[in-house]
């Protein structure tokens, strides 16, 4: 595994576990989701601008659409 998949595997770890905490607290999973979204993009267009967070975001529905952020694939 290179570092760089390391490095994304504990980024991922350490946002579940903030994820599971805030849970625990009560805090609805959409308003985790939508802030975590929100801090997301911000600290993105910090980065990056924000024509190029504009170009990432406008590749989101074929990403979503192509099941790359779905985690499961059972049918309930």
């Amino acid at each position: 595994m290179s570092d760089a998949e390391t490095a994304k595997g504990r980024a991922l770890e350490l946002v579940l576990d903030a994820w599971d905490k805030a849970l625990g607290e009560g805090v609805d999973a959409d308003l985790i989701a939508s802030v975590a979204i929100y801090t997301a993009i911000a600290d993105m267009i910090d980065r990056y601008g924000e024509e190029a967070v504009a170009e990432f975001c406008g590749s989101l529905p074929e990403r979503v659409h192509k099941g790359e952020f779905t985690l499961s694939h059972d049918s309930d």
